[in-house]
C-alpha cells in the first residue's frame, strides 16, 4: 500500500479565563503568518468550545516537510499561541525530524487504518 503523504494535526487549546481575546488574536496573527510564508499549509482552522474554555486548531499540511517549514517560519508569535496547547494528535505518518522537532509536545501519533478514499497498491 501506498503511504499518505498529508498530516493532520489537531492542537487541543485550554484558554483561560480572561484570555480568549488574546487567544482569537494570536490565531488571527498567525493565519496571517501561514499566508504570507508557509507553502504546504494545507488548512489551518480554529475552533473553540461553546463554553470558550477550549480550542481546537485543525491543520492539514503536504508533508513532514511543510510541517517543519511551518515551525521555521513561525517564531515568538506561534510560540504564544503554542503556549495555550495542551496536547497535539497527528494523523499520519510523520518523519523522524517531524518527531524530533515535537518532542516538547505531548504528541499521539494515529497511523492511517481506513477510509472512504482507498490507497492505491503498488
Amino acid at each position: 500500500m501506498e503511504k499518505i503523504s498529508k498530516l493532520q494535526i489537531s492542537v487541543i487549546t485550554k484558554i483561560p479565563k480572561g484570555k480568549l481575546e488574546e487567544f482569537k488574536q494570536l490565531a488571527t496573527e498567525h493565519i496571517r503568518g501561514i499566508r504570507e510564508r508557509d507553502t504546504g499549509t494545507l488548512k489551518f482552522d480554529v475552533f473553540i468550545s461553546s463554553d470558550q474554555t477550549e480550542g481546537e486548531t485543525r491543520v492539514e499540511f503536504k508533508n513532514s516537510e511543510a510541517v517543519l517549514e511551518h515551525m521555521a517560519n513561525h517564531g515568538e508569535g506561534a510560540e504564544k499561541f503554542m503556549s495555550f496547547v495542551d496536547h497535539v494528535n497527528v494523523y499520519g505518518e510523520p518523519s523522524p525530524e517531524l518527531l524530533e522537532a515535537g518532542k516538547r509536545f505531548d504528541l499521539k501519533v494515529y497511523s492511517f487504518s481506513q477510509g472512504l478514499e482507498e490507497l492505491i497498491a503498488v
